[in-house]
């Protein structure tokens, strides 16, 4: 009885730390959040139960506090408050949900725009960055459906779990990535071209509502949602979208500690000895939303194709003979027509992705600009033991949780970039020699909105010269507002210029709202004493800032990461 009192006691000091917490963030954000505090009901009430008889909580009330966390609070009031059920609620749960519509609603009416504009001109490079945006509208939708669906629960019992919270943001912090991706897609144009700015703008105006809307639902999750979610595990009927699939088993374990007695799906060779003779042969039989693991085994060669497994192809395994053996080998850049987002050698989209033992290149060269190795928009998905090589933009980590285990990665020019959140760890950073003139940024992190859950973490990893390098080479560049980037217990080659790091305009420090910083780093390029004054850049950071940036807390690794058997270092 002793124990059991005392496990009670304990439950019971539990929630009061809690409540204490919640009410000292109430008194900080007084006006936002005490309303919010309120909101919080007892889980046992039942659907009818009325709210409390507090005078002061009603629906608009509500929906003014709740909008007000938000950047565009204006925005957010008058689109939600257009739906008539947002006046019958004094629950913020189901306002971030009529958030969710709005952003359905208003991405759904302009999907169709960048088509339409591009078939109005006949300027190839333009049609071309419009399909880039109109390919993520679509993307943009889907995880705005993504987040819908995670929200549903088959005995319409309420939860919000951390899992949950971190599921939302991440989906949403894409969604907003994908709004920004085909702005940048648009600047990459000339803008010496009348039509190309014209319509350029026409598209950015059009899609500036969905823009709001999507921020303003980040917003209520990262400051409202996240004080009202349940501590509890996921209860039994909650729908988790597949967030952790079916593939999370021993089964993976085995084939990431060994492939030698593994039997692929399929086998690609090409001397004909496997069953087809291409990737993307193989990548055509991957079923539609696979919940079980498809393994793509391909041999010892060299593959001069793109690649691109799009976001319908889940929970994949695709395995060489190793990073030097097995290369999968592409050209395409921004030089000559391509745009970035799709220069890529290797594209993969869909959840759940793993990759190991290849080597995937852009051998366009130093002369044609942005050229990208692999660019991956897959969640939860994993890159064990294998090499991305190119010079200008060679990896690009575009959105949702990403890690990179044990690889390599060469380039020039911000040959690291995007808005993943994303941990390198055990992986071999390499700058090689770029165009004269150049300088090398190893980072070019992307994070445009404040509440996005979204960086680079680059830890346990050395950072050394590919060859002979001449050149001023820079751990980062601040690329957004929001830029995040961490570098932690590598080791720093002496190539690395005492600054560290360098801005995106020269001569103008980035704002201060940019998070960057080092932590317990050594080699000869890690001395601090001669590093960069930014307001948003830590030299030394402490404890307390570097344990959010720890792969188990800033991509839910214990949760997926452990479980496929990849070695990962959770602090």
């Amino acid at each position: 009885m002793d124990f059991f009192k005392s496990v009670k006691d304990f439950v019971s000091k539990r929630k009061i730390k809690k409540r204490c917490i919640a009410l000292a963030v109430s008194v900080v954000f007084l006006v936002v959040f005490i309303p919010v505090v309120v909101f919080h009901k007892p889980r046992n009430h039942s659907p009818d139960s009325k709210p409390s008889s507090n005078p002061e909580l009603t629906p608009a009330a509500t929906l003014k506090y709740v909008c007000g966390v938000t950047q565009y609070p204006d925005a957010c009031i008058s689109s939600i408050s257009k739906i008539p059920s947002s006046n019958k609620t004094t629950d913020p749960e189901i306002l971030f949900k009529l958030s969710l519509k709005v952003v359905a609603d208003e991405l759904g009416s302009i999907s169709a725009l960048p088509k339409n504009l591009a078939d109005s001109t006949s300027d190839e490079r333009l049609k071309s960055a419009l399909g880039v945006c109109g390919e993520l509208i679509e993307h943009a939708m889907d995880h705005i459906s993504d987040t819908v669906s995670s929200m549903e629960v088959e005995d319409g019992t309420k939860i919000l779990t951390k899992r949950t919270i971190h599921d939302l943001q991440t989906w949403l912090s894409t969604a907003v990535t994908d709004h920004e991706t085909c702005f940048d897609a648009l600047d990459e144009l000339s803008q010496n071209q009348t039509e190309s700015t014209t319509l350029s703008q026409n598209l950015k105006s059009a899609m500036r509502s969905s823009t709001e809307y999507t921020s303003n639902s980040l917003a209520i999750v990262a400051k409202v949602l996240s004080l009202l979610r349940d501590d509890q595990s996921p209860i039994h009927g909650r729908k988790l979208l597949n967030s952790y699939p079916s593939w999370v088993r021993p089964r993976v374990r085995r084939l990431l500690e060994t492939t030698k007695n593994v039997t692929p799906n399929v086998t690609v060779a090409a001397d004909g000895s496997g069953d087809v003779k291409t990737v993307n042969e193989a990548v055509a039989k991957v079923p539609n939303k696979g919940k079980t693991r498809f393994v793509i085994y391909v041999k010892s060669g060299t593959y001069v194709e793109n690649v691109v497994l799009d976001k319908s192809k889940w929970n994949v395994m695709i395995y060489g003979d190793g990073m030097t053996k097995t290369i999968i080998s592409g050209s395409k850049n921004v030089a000559d027509g391509t745009p970035t987002f799709w220069s890529a050698t290797f594209v993969t989209q869909g959840q759940g992705f793993i990759m190991k033992d290849i080597g995937v290149i852009n051998t366009a060269g130093p002369t044609k600009g942005q050229a990208v190795a692999l660019r991956s928009d897959s969640d939860l998905s994993v890159y064990y033991q294998c090499s991305f090589d190119g010079y200008q933009d060679t990896l690009y980590p575009h959105s949702n949780r990403q890690f990179y285990r044990d690889c390599d990665v060469t380039g020039t020019v911000d040959f690291i970039f995007g808005n993943a959140a994303v941990v390198f760890q055990g992986c071999n950073i390499q700058p090689r020699q770029p165009l004269p003139g150049q300088f090398n940024t190893i980072t070019a992190q992307g994070k445009k909105d404040k509440e996005q859950s979204t960086g680079i973490v680059i830890q346990y990893c050395t950072i050394s010269p590919n060859g002979i390098v001449t050149v001023p080479t820079y751990l980062g560049r601040p690329w957004k507002k929001y830029s995040t980037t961490v570098i932690m217990s590598s080791k720093i080659g002496q190539m690395v210029e005492p600054a560290g790091w360098i801005s995106w305009v020269s001569g103008h420090d980035p704002p201060s709202t940019i998070k960057y910083g080092e932590f317990n780093n050594s080699g000869p390029g890690s001395e601090l004493t001669k590093r960069i004054k930014w307001a948003g850049y830590t030299s030394v950071m402490a404890d307390y800032q570097v344990w959010k940036f720890m792969a188990y807390v800033f991509i839910d690794a214990m949760d997926w990461i452990e479980t496929t058997g990849v070695p990962f270092e959770p602090k």
